[in-house]
């Protein structure tokens, strides 16, 4: 069998155990929201949705760490940073995925715009690389990334975020492909300390997965969140604490039916 049919072969297997080739949602925030963020407009909206850094007011950068059920296997380290601009921003990220023998990397640059007083959108470019130990090399590719935001109140936003729109082709073999994500969401601003946000993901070779998430300010500086998907069953919660309006500490956890749980933290800084 040949290198190629023995490389694709494992990427089919690994994906069984974690979201998809190429794309990962990263920050402790949309991962105790069940990764309802397509509509959550800070630092990591990067990894989300590009149109919503055009929301971000101010300078910021983040760091986020997942361990994925729980093996030393399935780590996940990202990186992001926002730079507002007089009518949208530019982002910036990284992201990496995996162990010394199979390990899948992410960098990409975005930038919004403000279209109106209630629509922004955003572009991406990513380069992905694919590596599965020395003996079978490494893939590379780059793909884009489109993202609108609406706000239909000031306390009402949908979102939309499409991933890898030109459907590259990872392997020849069986004619695989990176992931094709498409996200469609909405949030609303209860009051001052409850936001309820809801999503469905599509994608492109699995089922529709729904999910919603709830975050709870029972304080100015303090955030109390859960979440629930489907399509597997996947239940998450989590807390984060924001120090002097600038540092923003978040950790939270996921438990997936089968596979069990996923604990994450990370840590975002806004330059006032």
């Amino acid at each position: 069998m040949s290198k190629k049919v023995h490389f694709t072969l494992f990427l089919f297997f690994i994906s069984h155990f974690n979201y998809s080739q190429g794309w990962l949602p990263m920050g402790s925030r949309s991962q105790s929201l069940a990764n309802a963020s397509v509509c959550l407009a800070d630092v990591w909206s990067y990894h989300h949705n590009p149109a919503a850094t055009a929301n971000v007011e101010s300078f910021g950068v983040g760091l986020s760490y997942e361990n994925r059920f729980l093996l030393k296997e399935l780590q996940s380290q990202g990186f992001v940073l926002v730079a507002p601009l007089k009518n949208g921003a530019l982002s910036g990220g990284a992201q990496s995925y995996g162990f010394n023998n199979y390990r899948t990397y992410r960098v990409g640059m975005g930038y919004s715009l403000n279209l109106t007083e209630v629509l922004t959108a955003g572009v991406q470019l990513n380069y992905h690389m694919i590596r599965l130990t020395q003996q079978y090399g490494n893939h590379q590719t780059v793909t884009a990334e489109l993202g609108l935001m609406a706000k239909v109140t000031d306390d009402w936003d949908f979102g939309f975020s499409v991933f890898n729109l030109g459907r590259n082709k990872l392997s020849e073999f069986m004619d695989d492909r990176y992931t094709t994500m498409l996200r469609f969401g909405t949030s609303y601003q209860v009051s001052r300390i409850v936001l309820l946000v809801a999503e469905l993901e599509k994608n492109i070779d699995y089922p529709l997965r729904s999910k919603f998430g709830v975050e709870y300010s029972p304080a100015k500086q303090f955030f109390v969140r859960g979440g629930f998907a489907t399509a597997p069953i996947e239940l998450s919660f989590g807390m984060g604490y924001r120090f002097a309006d600038a540092l923003l500490f978040d950790f939270g956890a996921a438990y997936h039916q089968q596979l069990g749980w996923c604990p994450n933290v990370s840590f975002s800084y806004l330059f006032k």
